[in-house]
Order: structure tokens, then C-alpha cells, then sequence
């Protein structure tokens, strides 16, 4: 998905970002899955303007599918009151989204008009007379008040994408329809400016390979499990709340927050299944959807790139074959073939011992559970940009594996520092503890390892990755059981046909799933998160007119690359 992939915006996060991550599955949107973007600060509690309770007369939340202290309505008319009612009830104090003066996301934001708040939440919705967290949001108003439809709100993915930073950028691509809308941006819980969790991790990314033989899968092991222990040691009161059940509760929070009757939503990657969830848990209270590069809730959990290794090996071939007509550039191989090969080569070297990237004080050791992740998140997008991107990491790489010097770019080089180092350990430990927080993992490591030498042969590059084991297999058990499709939702679902992060095949099912939604498909592109990134006119189009109208198409829809 996108982060490990997450959608970043902000012009000086792009190259940093583009970077780092993945799945994203990382679920984030785009091949930027990762870290916060270039400046900006993380958050310290109470460096925003807080959240204060009023006794105004917002709506209070609804829970159908768990034992919580809510209730549900469908039909969109609620009432405020009961424990929940001060959350609802708070009055947002709106201010300079700016932390600091060396704060550039925060003073583009304020630039661009947009401005920030806190939202207080309870830590535990079965108590919420106990502990509070915040959430940090950010909210660029309408400007055609006489055609306002309401709020929409955002999340790029990952889990743990931030999307403080996006109105701007979604007011962009949604073109004149935007400036009818509040385009509200929020980090969700345990991210970015929210109230954060830091496990102290020595990485800040955790989906890596098994790497080629019984060795690099025992190191992943040990890791996963020190990993695990790390989160349990600092963050063990709070490791139960971290789930994506609790972050669509906090959102409608922010919609009674803001005095909405209902929201809409745009949600990529990880995002799709957030937006979702909402729509199980709050029937009534949504109005537009758009869930762009969807994973059906039966395909989410710890091992979220199950079933992804032929669209990645698709998409790695794809760009082998874009980089043999430049040979001239990267000097990686004429023909695909020999791209391919020269991968080969590499990673055995890796696996020999690892390759020495960068020079003194910053030296980064490359090995073979490393370079599946690192062509894992350079095939998400097929541009040209995207494609040269990695071409000159893979460079890098076959020069330190012929022993010569290798000098990665900048962006290389921050990717590297994300991935190898726990320069962004919140990052990553948001993301795992979300994900492991929702859906409880296969525990023994045999099992793993059985599914990874089952798939080595036919998948030797993307198979050890895709099937690895990761810190949930040591988790604590979730306390709420995973989220399944009971309601059907209208919403319209975009896909890419050859999407290598969350599965076109996903994005059917969930479509099938919610019969009352529409898929309109992009066919022809290796890519994750279309509207709004890709730039295709014909997916923007449909998204847009469908946001202005509310209207979905009669039929699903088709677009071509």
C-alpha cells in the first residue's frame, strides 16, 4: 500500500518521498509511502492549539458493529450526549498550522490559507472518561459557500501516512469542484503531528525479504522479535488503541467536531480500507466516497503483499525492458534479459556479504534482504521519472557490487537512511502497530519459511518478500476482531489493472463486495494511486464529476493509460 506507502505532497517531500516507501503496502499511495515530509516537525504534545469541550449540540458517534457505548443511526439524524458528547461537542480552535520557524510544511500550509487544530479523542472508546490523545487536523475552506456540498476528508495511506500537508494539493486536482468543499486533512492517531508513538526501533521500515537462502530469513526473525519486544516495552499501555477501528471512530469525531451531518471521503491504498471500515461502522454518516488503488478487508492484515508477487515480477519486467532502451544511461543491460540479470548478480553478491553504499560518516550496509524492498518501492509508478529514479539506485547498487565506490544521490541516500536506520523509527512503529493491532498473525516462523521456499523458485526476487515474517507474528493478540463487509456502501473504487501494491483482483472483490459502488478502472498502468497523481485526464475527470454531482456513473467505468 502506500507506505509503506504514502501519498506526499508537499513539494520538498517528493524527493525525499519517493523514497521511502511502501507498501507500502504499504499502503501508501504513491511511491512515497514514508516518512514526514521535509520539514516538518513531529508532533509534541500540545505544540497545536487544542481542542476544547463547549456544551454546543453535535452529533454523537455510532459503533454497529461492537460493544462500545454508541449507537447507531442510518439515517444520518443524531443526538449528542452520553459519555462520547463532549468529544463531539468540542470546539475546534483554529490557528497557524506553523509549529516552528523553521516549520516549512506548517508555513506553506498557513501560505495556501489553510489552517490547523487539534482534536482531543479518548485513548479507549470503552473509556471514555479515561485517558485522551489528540489528532491533528488541518482544514482548507470552501470558497463557493452559495454550491458548498460539506466536508471531505483525507488519508493517503500507509497505515501511517500522514495527510496534514494534502487539501492544498487534492484542491488541485479536484479542480473547480474543490473550492466546494472543506477539504479537511487529518494525521490519524499515533501519526504525524497526532499524538505520537516512538518504539525506539534501529529501522524505520520493517518490510524486508527473507533474502535467498535459510540465513537471511533468521536474521528477519530475530529482528521481527526484538521488534515486537521494543514496542511492548515503551508503548504497552497504548499498543491496544493503535487500530484502524479506533481511527475511523476518531473521524467521526472530526466530522461532529466540524458540525457535519455527514462527510465524504478520499482515501488511497491502506486509505480504501480505512474509508471502509467507516461505512461499516457508520452507515449514514458519509455522503461521497472515493477509494482510489482498494484493498478488499479479506486482503488486509500482517501480510498485506501476500498474493502481489506476479503483478511486482510484471511490473519489474516492464521496467527492465524500459531500462535496456537506455542502456546508453545506466549501463544495466541491452535487453530485458540482461536488466533482469544483472538484479541477479547483485543480489548474490548481497547475499555474500553485504554492499557498501556511501562514503564516511554515512556508510550504509546493503544485503540481499534489502534490494527486493528497494526495487519493491521503485515499480510502483511507471513514469519515466519513476522508472530513471531506480534505474540509478540499481546503478549504485552494481557499482558497489563489483566493489567500486557507489555514491547514492540524495534521494537514494534518504531512503536508505529511512529504510537501514531508526532515523524515523515513529513512522514505522505507527504503521506496524496499526496493522498488527487489526489482524492477528500466524505465530510459528516455520510457517513462514515453508511459504517462502514453496514460492523462491517461481518468485525468487519478490517471492521471499511477499511471504516474510514480520513483528506481528509477535504481536499481542488484537482485542477487537477484523472488520468485514456487512453494509453495502455507494462508492466508486479506482483501480489500475496492473497496481503491484494493492491488487486490481483486491479492488474487484471489494467492489463485488459493496454492490451498490462502481470500479472505474485504469487499464494499461503499473501503478498505485491514480486520481489526482498519475495524471490521467479521463480518471480525473470521472473522480471530479462524480465529487460535483454525486452521482456515480449507471455502469462501471474504463479508462485507458
Amino acid at each position: 500500500m502506500r507506505y509503506a506507502e504514502k501519498i506526499t505532497h508537499s513539494p520538498a517531500a517528493r524527493a525525499t518521498a519517493a523514497a521511502l516507501l511502501a507498501l507500502a503496502l504499504g499502503l501508501t499511495a504513491s511511491p512515497a509511502l514514508a516518512a514526514p515530509p521535509t520539514g516538518a516537525a513531529t508532533k509534541t504534545p500540545g505544540t497545536h492549539p487544542a481542542a476544547t469541550d463547549t456544551t454546543s449540540t453535535r452529533p454523537a458517534a455510532t459503533d454497529t458493529t461492537s460493544t462500545r457505548p454508541t449507537a447507531t443511526d442510518t439515517t444520518g439524524t443524531q443526538t449528542a450526549g452520553g459519555p462520547l458528547g463532549r468529544y463531539y461537542n468540542q470546539r475546534l480552535a483554529w490557528g497557524s498550522c506553523r509549529e516552528s520557524p523553521d516549520d516549512t510544511v506548517g508555513g506553506d500550509l498557513d501560505k495556501a490559507g489553510v489552517q490547523c487544530a487539534d482534536v482531543t479523542v479518548p485513548l479507549d472508546y470503552a473509556a471514555p472518561r479515561g485517558r485522551t490523545i489528540t489528532v491533528a487536523i488541518s482544514r482548507l475552506k470552501a470558497t463557493d459557500t452559495r454550491h458548498r456540498v460539506g466536508a471531505i476528508l483525507l488519508n493517503n495511506g500507509g497505515p501511517g501516512g500522514t495527510a496534514l500537508e494534502s487539501p492544498p494539493y487534492v484542491r488541485e486536482a479536484m479542480k473547480e469542484v474543490g473550492s466546494r468543499y472543506d477539504i479537511i486533512g487529518f494525521d490519524p492517531r499515533f501519526v504525524g503531528r497526532s499524538t505520537p508513538l516512538d518504539c525506539g526501533w534501529p529501522v524505520s521500515f520493517t518490510w524486508f525479504s527473507a533474502g535467498t537462502g535459510r540465513a537471511g530469513f533468521d536474521r528477519q526473525v530475530a529482528l521481527s522479535k526484538d521488534l515486537a519486544e521494543k514496542c511492548r516495552a515503551t508503548n504497552a499501555s497504548v499498543l491496544p488503541h493503535v487500530t484502524t477501528r479506533n481511527t475511523a471512530r476518531d473521524m467521526d469525531v472530526i466530522r461532529g467536531a466540524l458540525g457535519e451531518r455527514k462527510i465524504s471521503y478520499l482515501g488511497y491504498s491502506y486509505g480504501t480500507y480505512l474509508g471502509t471500515v467507516y461505512t461499516q461502522m457508520f452507515p449514514g454518516r458519509y455522503d461521497r466516497m472515493v477509494l482510489d488503488g482498494a484493498v478488499a478487508p479479506g486482503d488486509y492484515g500482517p501480510r498485506l503483499l501476500k498474493g502481489t508477487v506476479g503483478e511486482n515480477d510484471r511490473a519489474l519486467a516492464a521496467w527492465a525492458a524500459w531500462v535496456a532502451d537506455h542502456h546508453a544511461a545506466y549501463g544495466l543491460g541491452r535487453t530485458r534479459a540482461a536488466v533482469l540479470a544483472t538484479i541477479d548478480r547483485v543480489m548474490a553478491r548481497a547475499a555474500r556479504a553485504p554492499l557498501t553504499i556511501g562514503t564516511a560518516p554515512e556508510v550504509f550496509r546493503v544485503d540481499d534482504t534489502h534490494i527486493p524492498m528497494f526495487l519493491f518501492m521503485g515499480i510502483a509508478d511507471d513514469t519515466d521519472r519513476s522508472r530513471a529514479s531506480l534505474a540509478e539506485q540499481v546503478s549504485v547498487l552494481a557499482e558497489a557490487a563489483k566493489g567500486r565506490p557507489a555514491t547514492p544521490s540524495p534521494e537514494f541516500k534518504e531512503m536508505l537512511r529511512f529504510a537501514l536506520s531508526g532515523a524515523d523509527s515513529p513512522s514505522g512503529s505507527a504503521q506496524m502497530a496499526i496493522i498488527c493491532g487489526d489482524v492477528p498473525a500466524q505465530r510459528d516462523p516455520e510457517l513462514y519459511w515453508r511459504d517462502i521456499e514453496r514460492i523462491r523458485a517461481a518468485h525468487p526476487v519478490f517471492g521471499p518478500l511477499t511471504e516474510n515474517i514480520g513483528p506481528c507474528a509477535f504481536w499481542n493478540a488484537p482485542r477487537e476482531n477484523p472488520t468485514r463487509v456487512r453494509h453495502d456502501a455507494p462508492a466508486l473504487i479506482v483501480a489500475a489493472t496492473g497496481d503491484p501494491r494493492t491488487t486490481y483482483r483486491s479492488s474487484v472483490t471489494l467492489h463485488d463486495q459493496l454492490p451498490s459502488s462502481r470500479l472505474l478502472t485504469l487499464k494499461g498502468a503499473n501503478r498505485h494511486a491514480v486520481y489526482g497523481e498519475y495524471g490521467n485526464a479521463c480518471v480525473d475527470t470521472k473522480v471530479n464529476r462524480y465529487l460535483a454531482t454525486g452521482r456515480l456513473p449507471s455502469k462501471d467505468e474504463v479508462c485507458v493509460k
